[in-house]
């Protein structure tokens, strides 16, 4: 018997994106996404100004997504939602905008763990993935890895223990004075670059653990910048300086996430958030994953984005497996944190 397919209306805003998206089963029928940049003179996401413009866009945004599938509301069979983790006034302008349409359209309302929403990306790219499989989240606020051997059974085998490589990356381009966000020009600007032109450091490169550090990159940087530089960066090495922050953080990136992949005999891995759409890291990744002959499943650059279309298959999955009763209670609410944190998987001794 085939599994019921439900057309989800999806929501995410979670941080400083305002998405929507329609999704049936694993295929997207629309997602349209509105990025702040009302941000950048700040130098990084202003919470109480991401939580009004969500206020200002949410209805247009899912009026947008709704037209583009060439649907109506009566259509929609469920509503699905980013819970945690995040910002908690932007994820409280989507929850109670989901938990407001589900009452109205008399549907079920699936609540989303927004990190879920980009392990199980890879899925909108390639609907064939097969379990288990790595997957490593990287963006502003995460770089985790997860041991993945269904939906439900999510084990984190490494976390950062200071600052994601997306704030890594914010950080470096804040110290060279090329405003927010960062990764952008960074990945722009090192494509000219010397990659070896200035010596960073790779915290926790050979540590047993899959852990990731990258708070000693931006004090590195600094008195780098203090000894070569005293009086300002000239445009002209921007490129070098750009180029070896990267390797830096690709490099630790690239080579934990592989160790773990060998260790794990991993065949399939999954690279998602916003820093995968780095095109170093994305290089570097299928190049290793080409070495050892491992399946690698890179997010088209639209999934990798905090985006509605990864929440919505989530939300289907959810549906699938428990069925749409199990989703018309309203009373949860909004978290800044995971409500329930995957469990830390020990490192095997042959680490």
């Amino acid at each position: 018997m085939n599994d019921p397919l439900y057309t989800v209306l999806a929501l995410e805003t979670s941080c400083d994106e305002t998405a929507a998206a329609i999704v049936r089963g694993r295929e997207v029928l629309s997602t349209i996404l509105h990025s702040q940049t009302l941000h950048r003179p700040y130098g990084g996401v202003v919470p109480e100004l991401a939580s009004r413009a969500h206020l200002q866009h949410i209805v247009a945004i899912t009026r947008r997504a709704i037209e583009e599938a060439r649907l109506t509301l009566k259509d929609i069979d469920a509503v699905a939602v980013t819970t945690h983790p995040g910002l908690i006034g932007s994820l409280l302008v989507g929850v109670n905008f989901a938990k407001g349409l589900a009452v109205r359209l008399r549907r079920p309302l699936v609540p989303v763990n927004h990190l879920e929403g980009h392990i199980f990306s890879g899925f909108l790219e390639d609907p064939a993935i097969s379990f288990p499989f790595l997957a490593l989240v990287v963006s502003g606020g995460h770089t985790a890895l997860f041991w993945v051997e269904d939906f439900e059974r999510i084990q984190l085998i490494g976390s950062t223990r200071d600052d994601a490589a997306g704030e890594a990356f914010d950080k470096t381009a804040s110290l060279l004075g090329l405003g927010y966000p960062g990764g952008p020009v960074i990945d722009r600007l090192a494509a000219s670059g010397n990659p070896r032109a200035f010596e960073l450091p790779r915290p926790l490169l050979h540590d047993r653990s899959f852990d990731f550090s990258f708070s000693g990159l931006k004090t590195a940087l600094q008195g780098l910048l203090r000894r070569y530089f005293p009086t300002g960066v000239p445009a002209e090495a921007l490129p070098d300086l750009c180029a070896s922050a990267q390797a830096a953080i690709v490099d630790v990136l690239v080579h934990k996430t592989i160790r773990a992949a060998r260790l794990y005999r991993a065949r399939t891995l999954v690279v998602a958030g916003g820093v995968s759409a780095n095109s170093e890291l994305r290089r570097r990744m299928q190049q290793e994953a080409d070495r050892i002959g491992l399946r690698l499943v890179l997010p088209r650059l639209s999934y990798c984005l905090d985006n509605a279309a990864m929440i919505g298959l989530v939300g289907h999955e959810k549906l699938r497996r428990l069925g749409p009763a199990a989703f018309r209670r309203l009373t949860f609410t909004a978290s800044p944190t995971p409500l329930r944190a995957p469990q830390k998987r020990e490192v095997p001794q042959s680490a």
